[in-house]
């Protein structure tokens, strides 16, 4: 039975004895769930998998070594320093605020397992924040810390960045509707897709020029977990297109599309303003083609047509993402001769 789109969403009770038993009866939303977290009774069988890699990718920042990084810090030229104070406070400020805003999510999934994945997720993202911490502790001031960790308050671009996804995050805060909570689900598929790249691949371009490798590694574990969180809110909202197809009409569908059109816009923006053609390695129309192919990739993983025809095929010229990206490229940690990556792990393949 399928929810009504015009009527909210209610919270899931904690303590519920007449919840459903049966498995076949178990929904992502509107479902009647005992919130007993039975591995052994599953509907949706992708979550094992998820959860298996998601539990071998633990890891803790300070297991990468710093040092070289607060060496190369003071001798970044200004275009790559200034990109790097920029970005670490957007990355800092995004995973904080999805720390705060998963829960939020949880409390109307009616699938107990999906909700130990998104419980999974946002010890995740807390880890992403304390790395960042982590990095700007080692290399800067305090002073400069707090400066950088709060320029999300002071540079408009920034501002208006983070305002774009806070703003869907608070819509569901206000209104209870299904279509609002598939709206904060595609928001988080936005984020974790398509919002963090300019990011990423500006750290992969300092590590691939000899520059701050400790940081560049920091960023190749965030960019696995953000795989595997990227992977959790592709299926929930394939799952939700067979429970609930009403949710996606012709309008809603639009709307959605809208929604990672503009994403891909600000990504762009944005890293045309943080860097630009001023860091050596990077251009314009390299961020440019790189984001439109993702978000083509994106938008392509859940069952539709590419949003721009010249960009379904990776740019050859940004393949070493890529190869940056994989957590178990980097053979010795610093610490030690040892692999950096943990034996019980793979790196995930952004295949999304």
């Amino acid at each position: 039975m399928t929810i009504e789109q015009n009527e909210s969403l209610t919270k899931k009770p904690l303590f519920n004895p007449q919840g459903d038993l049966d498995v076949r009866d178990r929904r992502m939303i509107g479902g009647n769930t005992t919130n007993l977290n039975d591995f052994n009774n599953m509907k949706y069988p992708w979550v094992s998998d998820w959860y298996r890699q998601a539990m071998n990718n633990f890891w803790i920042p300070e297991e990468i070594n710093l040092g070289q990084d607060v060496k190369d810090y003071p001798h970044l030229d200004a275009a790559e320093r200034a990109a790097y104070d920029r970005i670490l406070s957007f990355l800092v400020f995004l995973d904080s605020i999805q720390s705060a805003n998963l829960p939020a999510i949880g409390e109307y999934i009616t699938a107990n397992e999906v909700n130990l994945c998104l419980n999974i997720q946002t010890f995740q993202e807390c880890v992403h924040s304390q790395s960042y911490s982590y990095m700007l502790d080692t290399i800067c001031s305090p002073e400069q810390r707090n400066e950088i960790l709060y320029q999300w308050r002071t540079d408009e671009r920034l501002l208006a960045r983070n305002t774009f996804i806070g703003d869907l995050y608070n819509e569901f805060q206000r209104d209870k509707h299904p279509f609002t909570l598939l709206k904060v689900m595609m928001a988080n598929f936005i984020l974790e897709g398509v919002y963090f790249y300019s990011g990423f691949m500006f750290f992969y371009n300092l590590a691939r020029n000899g520059k701050m490798p400790g940081s560049a590694q920091e960023i190749r574990y965030i960019n696995r977990d953000e795989n595997t969180h990227l992977w959790l809110f592709r299926n929930i909202i394939l799952e939700l297109q067979k429970e609930e197809p009403g949710l996606f009409t012709d309008e809603n569908v639009a709307e959605l599309r809208a929604m990672l059109e503009e994403g891909v816009r600000q990504e762009i923006a944005w890293g045309h303003y943080v860097i630009g053609d001023d860091v050596s390695g990077l251009t314009r129309e390299m961020i440019t083609d790189y984001i439109r192919y993702l978000g083509n990739q994106r938008w392509m993983s859940l069952g539709f047509e590419p949003l721009f025809a010249d960009n379904v095929e990776e740019p050859e010229n940004m393949r070493w993402v890529s190869q940056y990206s994989n957590a178990n490229m980097v053979k010795t940690d610093f610490f030690e001769a040892k692999s950096t990556a943990y034996a019980k792990s793979t790196a995930l393949v952004d295949d999304l």
